[in-house]
């Protein structure tokens, strides 16, 4: 077996692997049927961006419990639960859509139950891989784990836009559901060896403040985690509700923003790929310099909404976003403590979505207010101020990771 797909040999793993490729297999399929259906059944930018703006504002609310459940329970067994409720939630949405029973207010409802069960699932997911291959190889696992996940996104979104411009939204939304449901089947199967029992827990408050403690005593985690905050605002509005609005009205259309999202996914693919190999010195530091490339797309919906300016754009960001995503995982994985890994990933996503709902609220109001291309321009310049702020501050540039430091040397603290 080739040293990238080597991690594959260990079953816990595979069955990882499986389920949450599964689950963004549907996710990517997911933003873009949920997207037209809101508009096919009301026309409006600002009905889109009150339901997925339900769906993140629940999955940022329940996060930091998702994280504590996730460092006091067994991780595959919560993950099966979470898997249930999202694939419960999104056929309910698929049969209203198909059957054209689907009001708004009912809709943000579901997608509020969906975005609570996913605050679970996240840092469930990202803590569990450690447990599921040796030290050794934790570093390739976590690389052919988001090549693999991209890898899903770049197939649902494609089959996404198919779908929606060949037989409608609601059976983008029914795909989704039953990736949910393969995924519970396959996070069922996951052994790990049991962790020693934790101590009787005092409380959720003070569980809370342990993993604070973490995430705040490491100043490149917090400044980075702030940024990506407004970093990801801008993205988000400009890929949930301002894209889709552009290529309704523009020669995109739905099948060639499709292909624009999946490029964002294959470009992630190719960076997973570069990441196996290319592991530079400062690599935080690179990482968060590459995420201005996502400006590009706010940019270019703007300037120039050609089908294929898009595709390429977001394939080059794509392979910036992973080269951070690579990054920030392994350093995270290496530098934070097993038993409270889980509580930081919580705290690093709810920092890094808490604007999201509210940039997606805005979106509406914000085009009615300013215009649809003084919006993209707004979004573009969070980018690139969010991107600024993470290479601009010292504890970032000087962060080098604990295998790249000689062994005559002392690691450079965060």
């Amino acid at each position: 077996m080739p040293a990238a797909l080597a991690p594959l040999r260990h079953r816990p793993f595979r069955h990882l692997f499986i389920g949450t490729t599964a689950n963004l297999l549907g996710n990517g399929v997911a933003p873009i049927a949920l997207a037209f259906a809101v508009l096919d059944a009301t026309g409006s930018v600002g009905s889109l961006g009150l339901v997925v703006g339900a769906h993140s504002l629940t999955s940022i609310l329940f996060l930091l419990y998702g994280g504590v459940l996730a460092d006091r329970l067994p991780r595959g067994p919560l993950l099966v639960g979470s898997s249930a409720v999202s694939a419960a939630s999104q056929a309910v949405i698929a049969t209203l859509v198909l059957t054209h029973s689907a009001a708004i207010p009912l809709l943000m409802v579901l997608a509020a139950v969906n975005g609570a069960a996913s605050s679970c699932y996240q840092p469930a997911a990202q803590a569990l891989l450690p447990q599921t291959v040796p030290p050794e190889s934790r570093r390739a696992a976590l690389a052919l784990s988001r090549t693999a996940s991209s890898s899903a996104m770049i197939v649902g979104a494609s089959l996404g836009g198919v779908l929606v411009a060949a037989v409608g939204p609601g059976w983008g939304l029914a795909v989704d559901a039953a990736s949910f449901a393969l995924a519970a089947a396959s996070f069922a199967l996951i052994r790990v060896q049991a962790a020693a029992p934790p101590a009787p827990s005092p409380g959720v408050v003070h569980e809370l403040r342990v993993g604070w403690q973490e995430f705040t005593s490491r100043s490149w985690v917090w400044v980075i985690v702030v940024a990506f905050c407004f970093l990801n605002a801008g993205i988000t509005a400009s890929f949930t509700v301002l894209g889709p609005a552009v290529a309704d009205i523009t020669g995109i259309g739905r099948s060639g923003w499709g292909l624009v999202v999946a490029a964002g996914s294959l470009g992630a693919v190719a960076g997973g790929v570069l990441s196996l190999s290319w592991r530079p010195r400062r690599a935080i530091l690179v990482g968060c310099a590459l995420m201005g490339l996502t400006a590009m797309t706010p940019l270019l919906l703007a300037l120039a909404p050609y089908t294929w300016a898009l595709v390429v754009a977001n394939f080059v960001a794509g392979v910036g976003i992973e080269q951070a995503g690579v990054a920030w995982y392994s350093t995270l994985n290496e530098q934070i403590p097993e038993d409270r890994l889980a509580r930081v990933y919580a705290y690093d996503d709810l920092g890094s979505y808490l604007a999201l709902p509210l940039a997606q609220f805005a979106a509406g109001p914000a085009v009615l207010l300013l215009g649809l291309h003084a919006t993209l321009y707004a979004a573009a310049a969070l980018i690139l101020l969010a991107t600024l702020a993470m290479v601009a501050t010292p504890s970032v540039r000087a962060l080098v990771p604990k295998a790249a430091v000689p062994a005559s040397e002392d690691p450079v603290p965060g």
